[in-house]
C-alpha cells in the first residue's frame, strides 16, 4: 500500500472515495494485504476477518456508485475499515478475550458500539490482540504474539488496547476500538503515538456490563477529528448497561481561553523519564492564550483501592475450574481477589468517592488537567510492565502508569494525544482531563494540542521494517 494511503483519516478516505480515485473494495484489500505481510512482526490481529470485511466493501462500493455523495447520509462511516479489540463481541467473528479457555467463542450478536459502527458503514477488518480479559498494561497473551510497537518492534505497544494501538500507528486500517479499565487506551496511545479517548463513563454502553464500573469503550485514532466523529456513532444509552444513561445538556465548548492545570509530582514506583515535551505542549497552550498553572496531584494515591476493585471483579469473572487454562500473572490477582472481604470492598468504594470528590473540587477551578500520560518508556514487547524490581510483585501490575486509573475511578473523560518524542525517540502522549460529560472540551484542546505539534506528521516508516 502507498504510503500516503496508510496515514489517511476518513475524511481523506472519503475524498477519495467520492471522486472515484480509489474504491472501497481496493482499500480494503490493500489493507488486508498489509495486515497479512505485518502480522508475523507486529501482532496486531489476533483475527482477520478477510471475507465478511470484503463484503462489507462490496456493499459499500455499490452505495457510492450508486449514490454518489448521498451514500454517506446516515452512513459516515461508509467504507472506513477499523478493528475491534478482542474483548468486545463481534456477531460471527471470533471473541477470545485473550482467553485459552474462549479460543473459540464467535458471539452470535454485535456489542452495541460495533453494531453501530456498522450501521454507519464502517468495514470490521477483525478483532485486535488483547491481553486476558484486558487485566494488564502489556499486551501479551497465550494465543499468539504480544503486539508489538511500530517505532520498535522490540517494545511493547502497551495495553491492554496494544493490538488496537500497534494497528492505527501501522496504517492497519483508519481507526480501531479500545476499552479502558485503568488506562487501557490511553497507554498504548501514548507508546504508540496515536490518538486514545476514554469518554464519560457510560457515554458508550459497555456490554457485557461491568460491574466494577472501571471499563469504558471508547476510540483509538491516528487524528481528533475521528476519535470525534467515533464517538458520535458509538454514542448513546443501550438497556443492557445501566450505566449508559442519556447525558445532561453540557454547553458546547467555548472557543475562548481556558483554565489548564499542569500536574506535577505523580510518581511511578520505579524510575521516570522526563516530561520535557508533554510540558512543551502545554506551554504552547499557554502561548496561545489558555491560563496555564502548575499543580501539585489534586488527589491521594488510590493504587490500593483500584487494587481491591480490579482484583475482586478479576475473581468473580473467573471460575475456578478455568484456573488450569489461565495466564500464571493474571491468576495471581484473581487468587487475591478470592481472598478479598465485604468490609475491604466497601473501603475501596469509599476511596473511591474521595478521589472524585477531590477531582470535581479542582475541576471547579480548572476546565482541563494536562498530565503526562505514562512516565516510564514502552518495555520489553513480550513483557507486561517495565523491567524494574517496583513492579515484580504481582499485585503492582499497574502501578507504573499512576495518571491513567484516576480518571477511570471518578469516570472523568480523558485523552491521551501525541505529543512529540522521548529521548529514545519513540513517542509520548499528553493526557487531558475534564469534568464528567465534558468530552467535547477535552476533544476540543486535544484538537490544539495536535495542530501545534511540530511533529504531527511522523509515523513508522520504512526503517522500522514497516514496508
Amino acid at each position: 500500500m502507498d504510503d500516503a494511503l496508510r496515514r489517511l483519516d476518513s475524511a481523506g478516505l472519503r475524498r477519495l472515495y467520492a471522486a472515484r480515485q480509489l474504491s472501497p473494495v481496493e482499500y480494503t484489500e490493500d489493507t488486508l494485504r498489509l495486515i497479512d505481510a505485518l502480522g508475523p512482526v507486529l501482532g496486531a490481529f489476533v483475527t482477520v476477518a478477510a471475507d465478511r470485511a470484503l463484503a462489507q466493501a462490496a456493499r459499500a462500493e455499490e452505495r457510492v456508485l450508486r449514490l454518489g455523495e448521498a451514500a454517506w447520509d446516515g452512513r459516515p462511516l461508509l467504507g472506513v475499515p477499523l478493528s475491534v479489540k478482542d474483548l468486545t463481541a463481534t456477531e460471527g467473528i471470533r471473541t477470545t478475550r485473550g482467553s485459552l479457555a474462549l479460543r473459540d467463542a464467535v458471539p452470535v450478536r454485535d456489542a452495541p458500539a460495533v453494531a453501530r459502527l456498522r450501521r454507519a458503514g464502517a468495514i470490521v477488518l477483525g478483532k485486535t490482540t488483547t491481553s486476558e480479559g484486558g487485566w494488564s498494561a502489556g499486551t501479551v497473551n497465550r494465543l499468539g504474539p504480544p503486539a508489538a510497537n511500530p517505532w520498535d518492534l522490540s517494545r511493547s505497544a502497551g495495553g491492554s488496547s496494544g493490538g488496537a494501538a500497534a494497528a492505527v500507528a501501522a496504517g492497519l486500517g483508519i481507526a480501531a476500538t479500545g476499552t479502558d479499565g485503568a488506562g487501557s487506551i490511553r497507554i498504548p496511545a501514548a507508546f504508540c503515538g496515536v490518538v486514545g479517548f476514554k469518554p464519560s463513563h457510560g457515554r458508550v454502553p459497555y456490554v457485557p456490563y461491568c460491574p466494577d464500573r472501571l471499563a469504558h469503550l471508547g476510540p483509538l485514532t491516528r487524528t481528533v477529528a475521528d476519535a470525534e466523529l467515533l464517538l458520535r456513532v458509538m454514542a448513546g444509552p443501550d438497556p443492557d448497561d445501566p450505566d449508559s444513561l442519556l447525558p445532561p445538556p453540557v454547553p458546547p465548548a467555548a472557543d475562548g481561553p481556558l483554565r489548564i492545570a499542569w500536574i506535577e509530582g505523580l510518581r511511578a514506583p520505579g524510575p521516570s523519564v522526563p516530561a520535557d515535551p508533554q510540558r512543551a505542549a502545554v506551554e504552547r497552550l499557554a502561548a496561545a492564550g489558555h491560563h496555564v498553572e502548575t499543580i501539585a496531584p489534586p488527589f491521594d494515591d488510590a493504587y490500593p483501592a483500584l487494587v481491591t476493585l480490579l482484583a475482586a471483579a478479576e475473581a468473580a469473572a473467573s471460575p475456578v475450574e478455568d484456573d488450569g487454562s489461565a495466564d500464571p500473572a493474571r491468576l495471581a490477582v484473581v487468587r487475591h481477589g478470592r481472598t478479598l472481604t465485604a468490609v475491604q470492598l466497601v473501603h475501596a468504594e469509599a476511596e473511591r468517592a474521595e478521589l472524585a470528590r477531590r477531582l470535581a473540587s479542582c475541576l471547579q477551578r480548572f476546565d482541563v488537567l494536562a498530565v503526562p500520560t505514562v512516565p516510564v518508556p514502552p518495555f520489553a514487547v513480550d513483557a507486561w510492565h517495565p523491567d524494574e524490581p517496583a513492579y515484580e510483585d504481582p499485585l503492582a501490575w499497574l502501578s507504573w502508569a499512576p495518571a491513567a486509573f484516576p480518571f477511570n475511578l471518578a469516570g472523568l473523560p480523558a485523552v491521551s494525544v501525541p505529543a512529540g518524542f522521548g529521548p529514545d525517540g519513540l513517542p509520548v502522549g499528553l493526557q487531558l482531563a475534564a469534568a464528567r460529560h465534558h468530552d467535547a472540551l477535552v476533544l476540543r484542546v486535544a484538537a490544539e494540542v495536535e495542530r501545534a505539534n511540530p511533529r504531527r506528521d511522523a509515523h513508522p516508516g520504512k526503517d522500522r521494517h514497516l514496508t
